[in-house]
């Protein structure tokens, strides 16, 4: 999987200052709404199954910094993650 880091190094940092350690920001949609969730469910069955997804449709380089998801809605997205345990944190 790539990640794309097209940001400068200061802004890169501000973002991943609100990002509690052990989660990540992750890009909703159309929109990229920005949902923070738990790093450890880059490993759920469901989770992988729509990186996947995503890696087969779109690929991973987005030039746009941080893991995008464009194929899900905010809603989908946020039903996914709900179905992992905690719900993500919407922010």
């Amino acid at each position: 999987m790539h990640m794309a880091r097209s940001r400068s190094s200061a802004s890169a940092s501000a973002a991943a200052a609100d990002v509690p350690r052990g989660h990540l920001a992750v890009y909703v949609g159309e929109s990229r709404k920005r949902f923070v969730i738990r790093t450890a469910y880059l490993k759920h069955p469901s989770f992988v199954l729509l990186l996947k997804r995503v890696e087969d449709e779109f690929g991973f380089d987005h030039r746009c910094g941080g893991l995008t998801i464009p194929c899900a809605t905010e809603g989908d997205f946020a039903s996914i993650v709900g179905g992992m345990g905690s719900a993500a944190a919407d922010l």
